[in-house]
């Protein structure tokens, strides 16, 4: 079984965060108060701070020619669900840090990855394997 994970993080404001992961992403929202709120992230605990002075530029490192963000954090959806997402964001012109692609495509890992930046710009990935199995694959 896995056990839920709890992120805590920094954004800007409450009102935005609301609505981009409530909203956009679907999130449930949970607690909250002027300074915090919860959200269930895909089965997961994410509590989003009022901290704009702890928003910091990402640093990047290459991953398959691409420059991912170092810090970041997002799902690991079920291939058909990571589309769906791929197109609503498309649809409401989301602007991708890197598009939605194959990544490693034909080797070890293969997987579909997207990041984009959330309204306080914290980096997310959503992903997805056609081969669950491989999620830790060498």
């Amino acid at each position: 079984m896995n056990a839920p994970f709890h992120l805590a993080f920094p954004i800007k404001d409450i009102e935005t965060t609301r609505t981009f992961y409530g909203d956009l992403l679907g999130c449930e929202i949970g607690r909250s108060t002027e300074k915090w709120i919860d959200f269930n992230f895909f089965g997961n605990q994410l509590s989003a701070h009022v901290k704009p002075e702890e928003l910091a530029q990402a640093s990047t490192n290459a991953v398959d020619g691409k420059n991912v963000p170092v810090r970041h954090f997002g799902a690991v959806l079920e291939w058909e669900d990571w589309h769906t997402l791929a197109d609503k964001l498309k649809g409401v012109k989301t602007e991708f840090i890197i598009e939605p692609y194959i990544r490693f495509e034909g080797e070890v890992g293969e997987q579909a990855t997207m990041f984009f930046l959330d309204p306080s710009g914290n980096a997310l990935e959503f992903k997805s394997f056609k081969d669950p199995s491989q999620i830790f694959a060498k």
